[in-house]
């Protein structure tokens, strides 16, 4: 699929044959940002930041759930 910066980002594609929208659109607001920052870790800059975003996400949830939100 070619590169489409606003429909399909060339870093949500890179695994063949599904696009990460595909997954985190069955999920809720913290689990699909952090399967988004994982599956696009290091292919749109910095792979320590999108990974820290990604367990930031999960904090959030693990927090949602316990009720301290």
């Amino acid at each position: 699929m070619p590169n489409d910066p606003v429909n399909h980002p060339a870093h949500y594609n890179q695994i063949p044959g599904i696009e990460c929208i595909q997954v985190v659109r069955h999920l809720n607001f913290n689990r699909g940002n952090a399967i988004k920052y994982i599956w696009r870790a290091g292919a749109k800059g910095n792979e320590i930041e999108d990974l820290q975003k990604a367990i930031w996400y999960l904090q959030d949830e693990i927090k949602r759930l316990q009720g301290n939100v």
